[in-house]
């Protein structure tokens, strides 16, 4: 996450979703973690799911924890893992909402893009890593 100061006011387009920032937290830190950035951000916890599906950081056999928080600053997923996780996982990105994953996906492809994790559900939401 980046805060920025600016000298005169902005104005942009209101974003049609809103950002979610995946980030990767140590299990003896995600508790602070998770209290500080709801303080700060005057956010709220949507789920605090300790047996999530490791599906999402790569590790189809196991589970880990995932706490989800939105906030004006945009949404955060903090998955607990001990950071031993498979290529392309364990790096923080921020991720997007489309109106159709299906579209999107076919778009990068028909660019040239190789797509290194193919979409899955979990938690009701079809994505991708």
């Amino acid at each position: 996450m980046q805060l920025y100061w600016h000298t005169s006011a902005q104005s942009y387009a209101k974003l049609q979703t809103v950002p979610e920032n995946r980030v990767y937290v140590s299990p003896d830190r995600v508790d602070a973690f998770v209290l500080d950035f709801v303080a700060f951000s005057n956010g709220k916890i949507l789920s605090d799911e300790r047996h999530a599906l490791g599906v999402e950081i790569g590790r189809p056999n196991d589970n880990f924890r995932r706490a989800r928080i939105a906030s004006d600053f945009g949404d955060v997923v903090a998955m607990v893992t001990d950071r031993h996780l498979p290529f392309p996982y364990g790096h923080e990105i921020t991720g997007y909402e489309v109106a159709s994953l299906s579209d999107t996906l076919e778009k990068a492809r028909t660019a040239g893009a190789k797509l290194l994790v193919e979409p899955y559900l979990v938690d009701g939401r079809r994505q991708i890593r």
